[in-house]
């Protein structure tokens, strides 16, 4: 017989979707709660339900208040493309373009900018007693702010990164939760998730977003794994903060993101096989205390920005940072690839040798068995994104060598041993508080 506890957007009596899908969703939840109303019924009581939303366009002005466990909220495509792109192209060539708007199963947020970041949420999760709100899953569907605005920088609007407007903001501690096969564009934020236990945010597009992926409070045992990602020059792609036990894996992060993956306090948790690019250095951070982490296998590329839009824009930090960063102790930091191929004019401090691994405080990290590959290139810039970029990533002709410090370890880290990670001129610590073994040079 057919499931009471399906439901379409566009089926419901309660509201029209198509101009404000939040009041559809808030009424369907509502009934859900209504019906199911006991907790303990024949060993169940209170399954949850699923919550259709066809291919097409749904403005969102009512936030939707998500307070029952055992919901999934699902589309039929994640429909990113990028808006970027198309606010970049002069207007007089949009009427050639195939389509101007993401498409699939959209919402669109159509929420004034509040006070806090929460206000601003399509999507607010919150559910205070025990036990903690779990099984909530968002799949196959896409969250667009539509646009950003002006912010006194002098950038134009459409690339401010700023809009109040975030895609998912979960407020109490959570269980189970799942983002899977999204797509999240010009949002401020993105996804805001506190007190996160078991997460998985698998397989999806979040991009042209301020910041895409930030887990806050504390949390343990979740994951960050096959996600497409790239935020904004002034935020994060992936944060984290007092959490054990994340893993952090398969990602391709973009490179416009002030940090490709940035941890506070995060302790016995992995960082492995992504792949990270990004126009600044302090693409990893593992700062306040991060200890007992896993670096491996990961592939860093630093360049240049291609794309005449965002030309002269950085996230604030010079070339001593490190593309690696680590204030904490026995981290491993283990068969890394590192491309530095950057302008040597460019370079900050001016004459400056960048860093690749810095080591700024704790004792016992293992760095061991990475490769740094230096390169001074003439940038050159394009007015199109696409070719720019895939032409940057794709030139690997005789370029000259840039001097680089490999491993940087400042005094206030001690007792580290780095092993096969650069020359012994690459190398730059106390030999007499640290354990070290050059990487072998080829005679001339």
């Amino acid at each position: 017989m057919p499931s009471t506890n399906r439901y379409d957007v566009t089926d419901w009596p309660v509201g029209n979707p198509a101009k404000d899908v939040g009041e559809v969703i808030n009424s369907i939840i509502a009934d859900i709660k209504e019906r199911q109303n006991a907790t303990d019924v024949n060993d169940g009581g209170k399954p949850g339900a699923v919550i259709y939303i066809p291919p097409g366009d749904y403005h969102l002005r009512t936030q939707v208040l998500i307070d029952v466990s055992f919901l999934r909220i699902e589309g039929s495509g994640h429909g990113f493309t990028s808006s970027s792109i198309r606010f970049n192209v002069p207007e007089d060539e949009w009427p050639d373009l195939h389509e101007l708007w993401p498409g699939g199963s959209r919402i669109i947020v159509d929420l004034p900018a509040g006070a806090e970041e929460a206000q601003g949420a399509a999507f607010y999760v919150e559910r205070s007693g025990s036990p903690r709100i779990s099984s909530v899953e968002f799949a196959n569907f896409c969250i667009d702010g539509l646009h950003f605005v002006a912010d006194g920088s002098g950038l134009p609007a459409e690339n401010t990164y700023v809009n109040g407007k975030t895609g998912i903001y979960v407020a109490s501690a959570n269980d189970s939760f799942r983002v899977t096969d999204m797509g999240f564009i010009y949002l401020e934020n993105a996804l805001t998730i506190h007190k996160a236990d078991a997460l998985s945010i698998h397989h999806n597009f979040i991009a042209e977003c301020g910041s895409c992926i930030e887990l806050r409070g504390w949390g343990q045992a979740s994951k960050i794994t096959d996600n497409l990602v790239g935020a904004g020059f002034k935020g994060h792609s992936i944060y984290a903060e007092n959490h054990g036990g994340l893993l952090v894996t398969a990602n391709n992060v973009f490179p416009r993101g002030s940090s490709s993956v940035r941890f506070k306090g995060v302790t016995r948790s992995s960082v492995t096989n992504n792949r990270l690019h990004s126009f600044y250095p302090g693409m990893v951070l593992l700062e306040d205390s991060s200890s007992e982490n896993l670096v491996a296998t990961n592939h860093f590329l630093r360049d240049h920005e291609p794309w005449t839009p965002f030309l002269g824009i950085d996230n604030g930090r010079d070339d001593l940072t490190g593309l690696l960063s680590i204030s904490g102790s026995n981290n491993s930091v283990i068969g890394n690839h590192f491309s530095e191929v950057i302008d040597a004019q460019s370079i900050r401090p001016a004459g400056a040798a960048p860093v690749v691994v810095r080591l700024e405080s704790g004792v016992n990290n293992f760095v061991s068995n990475n490769h740094v590959v230096a390169l001074d290139v003439d940038s050159k810039t394009s007015d199109s994104c696409f070719e720019s970029q895939v032409d940057a990533l794709l030139a690997t002709g005789a370029s000259d060598g840039l001097t680089v410090t490999a491993v940087l370890v400042d005094s206030e880290s001690a007792r580290n041993t780095i092993l096969d990670s650069g020359t012994d001129a690459q190398v730059v610590a106390d030999r007499a508080v640290n354990a070290i073994r050059a990487t072998p040079t080829v005679g001339f």
